[in-house]
């Protein structure tokens, strides 16, 4: 209607000029001004427009106002509708998403009042009930009252291999755990990038999803499957590890080793590290061990290798104690303690701290260490001789 208004401002102002150029200049020769003239023709063209006010005229001016004022509804809606907000999403998505479920007017409608509401940043992702035709301030005010919330939430802990992230994911969903790992058989299908199984040490990369289905508490939508549940953990993972600038840090800081190594170390350290506190420094020794030619067998020789592969043939893990000589040193199995350099592929799924531990580890040539206390931390060596001293210590303590 905008552009109908203007055009015909324009057609008549050119009409008039064309018809009467010569007819104003004579006039003006006779002595005649035009205001006069002009001046009746905005009145004509003001009671055409204030006499259309009922018809079109009103839908044009509807328009027109619908550019100064933000399309709202009023009051705390009707009905009932499911929304879901995306791990993620900033408030734009929200609104968008509010938008598409008929829940407000307009998206600017919800921005905006999610922008007068400083409690809007504690929106959280998950899914939410609200109502249809809400005004954008009762949206925001909806979705900060945790009732409702629908919570259907699942904490994946740090440390867990994808056997039992697969368990706890089946038991929560009662999809069958054959069918998580029958998604998870194409880890680039669930959105890991091909580059991650990159290695620096040129050994083949095993492409696996374990290491990439982040730690975190899930809230698991209706209808999910296995894929899109492993998909949502993997989205997350490449959140994380892209605001820690992980691989750009990894291959600018640790001289040749890969991202995807140095998940495999942080991997490590998660199970291996009995406090937050050492995470960085199992990181530095399992780095030294097989990086640095300090180490004899030039290996990781870290027991929680053998649990992984005997959890992996469905064999029940020991502690380091109980381990035989045939489990510490089992040529079939490709996690070897006493395999030369880095192992195939991450032992579990590390959390942020791991992550950020063996991204940057402190500077340090230790190559031994053992927890020394019941709060799991741990005293390191750069020699034998001081790791036993650190041993005795720990007998001391009741440890080991």
């Amino acid at each position: 209607m905008i552009d109908d208004l203007d055009l015909g401002f324009d057609e008549q102002e050119r009409g008039e000029k064309g018809r009467h150029r010569r007819g104003y200049v004579r006039k003006r020769k006779n002595g005649s001004g035009g205001g006069r003239g002009k001046s009746v023709l905005a009145l004509l063209l003001a009671l055409v427009l204030l006499g259309g006010i009922g018809g079109g005229a009103f839908y044009g001016f509807d328009r027109i106002q619908s550019y100064f004022v933000t399309p709202d509804y009023d009051g705390s809606g009707s009905g009932e509708v499911t929304v879901e907000i995306k791990q993620g999403a900033l408030i734009a998505d929200m609104a968008v998403a509010l938008y598409d479920a008929g829940v407000v007017k307009s998206t600017k409608a919800f921005i905006e009042a999610a922008e007068a509401n400083s409690r809007s940043t504690n929106i959280q992702p998950g899914l939410y009930k609200l109502r249809k035709q809400m005004s954008g301030e009762s949206a925001v005010a909806a979705m900060l009252d945790l009732k409702n919330r629908v919570v259907n939430g699942l904490t994946i802990r740090e440390g867990l291999t994808a056997k039992n992230v697969f368990k706890l994911l089946s038991d929560k969903t009662k999809i069958p755990v054959k069918e998580f790992e029958e998604a998870a058989k194409d880890p680039i299908g669930l959105g890991v990038p091909n580059w991650w199984f990159n290695r620096g040490d040129g050994k083949k990369a095993t492409k696996s999803i374990e290491g990439f289905l982040y730690p975190d508490t899930y809230e698991i939508p209706p209808n999910a499957t296995a894929e899109s549940i492993l998909k949502l953990m993997v989205e997350n993972f490449v959140a994380v590890t892209g605001e820690l600038q992980f691989a750009d840090k990894v291959q600018k800081g640790l001289g040749g080793v890969s991202p995807y190594e140095a998940l495999i170390v942080a991997s490590l350290a998660q199970a291996e590290a009995g406090n937050k506190d050492d995470l960085g420094k199992v990181s530095r020794v399992a780095y030294n061990r097989v990086y640095k030619g300090n180490f004899p067998c030039g290996c990781l020789e870290m027991d929680v290798t053998v649990n992984y592969y005997l959890e992996l043939t469905g064999q029940r893990t020991k502690a380091s104690k109980d381990m035989t000589a045939a489990e510490l040193d089992n040529p079939k199995n490709p996690y070897n303690r006493k395999l030369r350099g880095m192992i195939p592929g991450p032992i579990n799924n590390p959390g942020k701290d791991a992550l950020a531990g063996a991204m940057a580890p402190p500077k340090g040539n230790w190559l031994f260490f053992v927890a020394i206390d019941k709060e799991g931390h741990s005293e390191f060596a750069e020699t034998y001789e001081q790791h036993v001293r650190n041993e005795a210590k720990a007998r001391e303590a009741g440890i080991i």
